[in-house]
């Protein structure tokens, strides 16, 4: 499993000094824009990949920051109601589509991957290079839309908004995310056939790093249902165009039919977003406790139970609906039984940190923060899986309180820890890390700050998506609370942005491997050759093997 460093070139000074050149790696191997808009290797693909979610992060924050300071007064007095429903849409629409459903996998997991499984690159490049470029084309779809004038349906696109709207920009809309599904797709076979075809020698399915488990439980999910959201969309076009009674109730269509069809592609996909995150959190728990994860197996298959659970829940989302009472009661208990493969992953990191040698460095300090915030998340979920408490909460902030800790306490958690794990892979460079902890310092006070008191607004009956909550004074107080740690958060979210620009070019050089990780991609230099190893390495432990004795590189 050890991968040699090459032999550096040497080179003539001035004074005919022999003098080592730099090592090629994928960074330096060749310069220019082109050199990037057409490369085929994972890891610059995957360095576009976060570059576009980034851009389309601030894009979603801007619009989330726009609803907070909304709120922070009773009356609708900082935008009309027509601007807020297209506001709070457009967070919506870029935040799940732009930006938590692709950014773990399509970042973290486009580059590290192949150097997980020991492969040169991706089984197929060019299609990842695709994948890309068509995320890019959906995402300009999206901008476009912004700049006309916008979409008020919501994100989730519910008829009669959808179909009845005749002054937003729904066609444009759904045709980006539309196109965006090919995208998804794109990366998810890739995925699926590199885990199959590609592992290195040795490397057995019980031997694959948690991480790639994750992905391969996501990549299956992708593949299932994003067709199912590509054809609700065509439908929805073919609707709005040509006026055939589909979902629309005005001529003779189901709204029900919509939901049915709309949730049963969108559940799954809080797993598309949630799995790779559980994933990152398995390496960061292992490797900053110094010990093998406990129970591997149940880890990995938990992730296949989630994935498999994830298509049988949908109708939880619809218990305020006409649906028969048999059904609510079947979707209420299927809703209960997915929890359980997630209670195991939680149970298991918490065993894993019992008696371990825990190194409270920056990337852990997320994990734990996602563990705190994620059980939260998950915890309230059981409160919507159960009938009487989900009628008196639907369509309340309590659900925007109750997503918002499985997807920005969990998810976003989750992609930081994993950004700030593999950063000094990705760059060669090390990050500040009091800076570094600072940051996840605020952003978990911001997030806590802004979002907990939400359980409350919607528990007390504030409906969400309303700009105007004047017959009710008496919640300003926790709205103001909600847009001062929204402030916060912000604050949280830019002090990353700029120590990870600084250290670019002024960070301390990286080792290969600066956790003292036992993870495959760490055998490489920081940051890897664009072959990713000289040779094939040959596997003959499991992925989480720790000795206390040996010689690590940590960094304090």
């Amino acid at each position: 499993m050890i991968h040699e460093p090459p032999v550096q070139e040497m080179a003539q000074t001035p004074d005919a000094t022999p003098r080592p050149r730099q090592p090629l790696h994928y960074l330096n191997v060749a310069y220019g824009v082109k050199s990037w808009l057409f490369t085929v290797d994972h890891k610059r693909i995957g360095i576009l990949y976060l570059v576009s979610v980034t851009l389309m992060f601030v894009l979603g924050g801007i619009a989330a920051t726009m609803v907070r300071v909304e709120l922070l007064t009773p009356r609708g007095d900082l935008l009309t109601r027509d601007n807020y429903n297209k506001t709070f849409t457009m967070h919506g629409i870029i935040m799940v589509f732009y930006f938590l459903i692709p950014s773990i996998p399509s970042v973290l997991g486009n580059f590290v991957l192949p150097l997980m499984v020991g492969a040169r690159d991706l089984a197929f490049p060019k299609l990842n290079l695709a994948s890309w470029h068509i995320y890019m084309i959906g995402a300009i779809f999206t901008l476009y839309v912004m700049l006309a004038g916008g979409v008020d349906t919501g994100w989730t696109f519910y008829t009669p908004y959808s179909t009845r709207s005749a002054h937003t920009h729904v066609i444009a809309t759904a045709l980006g995310i539309l196109i965006l599904g090919f995208s998804s797709i794109f990366t998810a076979i890739n995925f699926i056939v590199t885990i199959h075809r590609m592992r290195a020698p040795g490397m057995t399915w019980f031997r694959m790093p948690l991480f790639v488990w994750s992905l391969y439980a996501t990549s299956l999910i992708i593949i299932l249902g994003t067709p199912v959201l590509t054809i609700t969309i065509i439908l929805l076009a073919v609707e709005r165009i040509f006026q055939v009674g589909i979902f629309d109730p005005a001529i003779g269509g189901d709204p029900i039919l919509f939901q049915h069809l709309f949730w049963f592609y969108s559940h799954p996909a809080v797993y598309i977003m949630i799995l790779p995150g559980m994933g990152v959190i398995s390496e960061l728990v292992t490797c900053f406790a110094r010990k093998e994860i406990f129970g591997y197996k149940a880890i990995a298959f938990s992730s296949i139970g989630i994935a498999v659970l994830g298509f049988l829940v949908w109708g939880h989302h619809m218990f305020a609906t006409t649906m028969s009472d048999y059904a609510k009661l079947i979707f209420s208990m299927l809703s209960f039984l997915v929890a359980v493969p997630s209670a195991i992953k939680v149970f298991n990191w918490t065993a894993t940190l019992y008696k371990g040698s825990i190194s409270f460095q920056t990337p852990m300090l997320y994990a734990l923060g996602f563990i705190g915030l994620f059980t939260i998340g998950g915890l309230t979920g059981l409160f919507l899986a159960t009938l009487a408490v989900d009628v008196h909460v639907t369509d309340t902030y309590f659900i925007v309180a109750h997503f918002h800790y499985i997807m920005v306490g969990g998810m976003v958690m989750a992609y930081m820890g994993g950004l700030h794990y593999w950063w000094p892979k990705i760059s060669g460079r090390m990050y500040p890390e009091g800076w570094a902890k600072l940051g996840c310092l605020l952003i978990f006070v911001g997030f806590n700050l802004t979002f907990f008191p939400q359980f409350i607004l919607g528990y007390l009956g504030m409906p969400r998506r309303y700009h105007d909550y004047s017959i009710y004074p008496q919640l300003q107080v926790l709205n103001v609370l909600s847009t001062a740690g929204a402030s916060i958060l912000a604050v949280g979210y830019f002090i990353p942005l700029v120590y990870f620009l600084w250290a670019l070019g002024n960070g301390k050089k990286a080792p290969s491997n600066p956790w003292g990780s036992s993870g495959l991609e760490w055998k490489t230099p920081s940051p890897p050759p664009t072959e990713n190893f000289e040779t094939t390495p040959i596997v003959t432990t499991g992925p989480y093997v720790y000795n206390p004795d040996q010689e690590t590189e940590v960094v304090g």
